[in-house]
């Protein structure tokens, strides 16, 4: 059964967080990354690095996949880190749920900045354990169509945070 949708639904105006939600789905593509921790970790060599970001607008528009990964490195999540984030709509909420190679899941909610241009995302609450430490918070910052920044802290066991940032580029 089909049911007729009436052009006066269309003109209905957007939610502040459907707003966010379009820019942040606006970063859909692939993208080259150049990271900078904070502090910075010997273990993370240069051979790792330039990383690369896919971002996928899924299910009917509802949903954007995040994936980060390493160039040159084998697509074995088994072995390899390449965590993956959701980010959807609930309500009037842009939501994120990180699934994280430490076997956790943090939910966040993001916050505007006046401009627009940056989703700054704070933890919730956490599924999963935390003893090998989980994802806390999250920034994105639209600089143009082909460049934004990403922000990530990740808290490590004893609660010290790690600063990882994402200068990313688009490649397509």
């Amino acid at each position: 059964m089909a049911f007729a949708q009436s052009d006066a639904q269309k003109s209905v105006a957007q939610s502040d967080a459907q707003k966010s939600f379009d820019t942040i789905k606006s970063l859909a593509g692939i993208w080259t990354a150049k990271l900078t921790l904070d502090p910075p970790m010997p273990e993370i060599n240069d051979k790792e690095m330039p990383g690369q970001i896919s971002m996928r607008v899924t299910s009917r528009g509802n949903a954007l996949v995040h994936e980060m990964y390493a160039l040159g490195v084998p697509d074995d999540p088994t072995r390899y880190d390449h965590p993956l984030t959701m980010l959807y709509l609930d309500g009037n909420r842009l939501n994120l749920i990180h699934y994280c190679d430490a076997g956790n899941r943090p939910h966040m909610i993001a916050r505007t900045s006046p401009d627009g241009k940056t989703e700054e995302f704070d933890f919730v609450d956490i599924s999963g354990g935390t003893q090998r430490g989980h994802m806390h918070h999250a920034v994105f910052t639209v600089v143009d169509g082909n460049h934004h920044t990403e922000d990530w802290t990740y808290m490590m066991p004893g609660d010290k945070p790690v600063h990882a940032h994402f200068d990313l580029q688009r490649t397509k």
